[in-house]
């Protein structure tokens, strides 16, 4: 039934993804009076559809994908000579077709931000820089020489950084130094961190959280935490008498105890409560751990923004998270990423059927991230995808002329393969994934 449910959401995001895609290349094409053959919701047999004015509207076969056909696409098509065929019309207006696709799914990107930040914004406690609130140990941060309690001044050229951004510059420099600066006792202390590659997620980590107040996201039925009377919403105070200021913390407290009963205290309604519980081996993620049943968040204030403060806002989140994805794209290429960080339809249909039994919000929001890494995805300079037909565009418009159609023909199979790789491997790492989790 799971199974059943993640597809469908799969579906109904991919589908918003494509009908937005797909739109911008359609209005871009009839903008410039370029004629418009098909607008096909999926590849292959066509199942049904309708036609209006000279564009045939169809729902193909296999769903995960669409497609805009224009007349005079290719130069040997038929209507190649058509006055009102895509390659009859200027170079700078087939430009604009290619990117008003990618162009449509940014936008609603930071459309479906803007919306979600209209409703709730999750305000975080302003800080100068962001306080260390736990260190693994033996971790990237302890080798070198952090500690609790560390407030970070400077992250390589990055001064009074938020945790932000610390975040994309661990996850981006795996087995590269990362310069900071931390202050301790009023001290400036220059350090140099070298996160390593995390082989199970494909990304740099430091082993260090930052301070923060620690509330529970979730709680799991017939578990520990549930038969205590937690709830979501509770803040963890404190363990064993250690204070909770990082998720990893609560972790290696339970862990410390073996399965013998901690003291807990947690704060509901400004009221601080104590009660007894007693870890429970569980498996989770292929591997063996003490836990209580619960699901923690850093804590957050919800408020809600006017429109010009959340389009904005809106724009620097997504601004920030395409510089992330560039970040990690960059990082697989320098090979200090692995490429398990990336996620293939397997997992997109996992991530979507989850974000969707959380709710509207949760499922809009990862609407609105895949849309921005499909946007960035299709404008890689590769053939076949929107990026690669913009690439050959500017290199005729530089080079004045037409490039010979057995080099365009070339490129094209090229591409093919390439993007026919990805998709296997992406495929290969999302099983891979779930087999190494069961």
């Amino acid at each position: 039934m799971v199974f059943l449910e993640n597809v469908w959401w799969l579906l109904v995001l991919i589908g918003v993804m494509i009908l937005i895609h797909e739109l911008g290349h359609y209005w871009a094409a009839r903008f410039f009076d370029v004629r418009v053959e098909t607008f096909s919701f999926g590849f292959g047999p066509r199942l049904f559809g309708f036609r209006k004015g000279e564009t045939d509207f169809r729902f193909s076969a296999i769903l995960f994908g669409g497609y805009v056909k224009m007349a005079g696409e290719q130069a040997g098509d038929e209507s190649a000579a058509d006055p009102r065929g895509f390659l009859s019309k200027p170079r700078w207006q087939r430009l604009i077709i290619a990117f008003a696709g990618p162009f449509m799914n940014i936008i609603l990107a930071i459309g479906l931000v803007t919306g979600l930040y209209m409703y709730q914004f999750p305000k975080i406690p302003v800080r100068h820089s962001p306080v260390v609130g736990y260190v693994a140990p033996n971790s990237a941060a302890a080798k070198a020489g952090v500690v609790e309690g560390d407030r970070v001044v400077q992250v390589d050229d990055k001064t009074n950084p938020t945790w932000e951004d610390i975040a994309i510059k661990e996850v981006s420099s795996a087995n590269r130094p990362l310069h900071i600066a931390v202050e301790r006792n009023g001290n400036r202390l220059p350090m140099t961190v070298t996160p390593v590659l995390d082989d199970r997620v494909g990304v740099g980590v430091a082993g260090w959280a930052e301070e923060a107040e620690i509330e529970i996201a979730k709680v799991f039925p017939e578990m520990e935490a549930a038969k205590a009377g937690l709830t979501r919403g509770d803040i963890l105070v404190a363990v064993n008498g250690q204070r909770i200021l990082s998720t990893p913390k609560l972790h290696d407290v339970i862990h410390a105890a073996n399965g013998a009963t901690v003291d807990l205290v947690y704060s509901r309604d400004g009221k601080e409560h104590t009660i007894r519980i007693t870890p429970v081996k569980t498996t989770m993620d292929g591997q063996e751990r003490w836990m209580i049943g619960v699901q923690l968040e850093q804590r957050m204030e919800m408020t809600s923004l006017g429109f010009s403060d959340a389009l904005r806002e809106s724009v620097r989140q997504n601004v920030k998270s395409a510089g992330l994805i560039y970040k990690m794209l960059q990082g697989i290429v320098e090979r200090r990423i692995s490429s398990k960080s990336l996620e293939g339809p397997i997992r997109i249909a996992q991530l979507s059927g989850d974000a969707a039994r959380e709710g509207p919000a949760q499922f809009v929001g990862l609407m609105a991230m895949v849309s921005l890494n499909l946007a960035i995805f299709n404008l890689l300079p590769v053939p076949i995808l929107d990026g690669g037909v913009i690439l050959l565009l500017l290199i005729e418009m530089i080079m004045r002329r037409d490039l010979s159609l057995s080099v365009k023909e070339a490129v094209v199979k090229v591409g093919f393969v390439f993007l026919m790789a990805v998709v296997m491997f992406v495929l290969y790492n999302d099983i891979t994934k779930i087999l190494t989790a069961g």
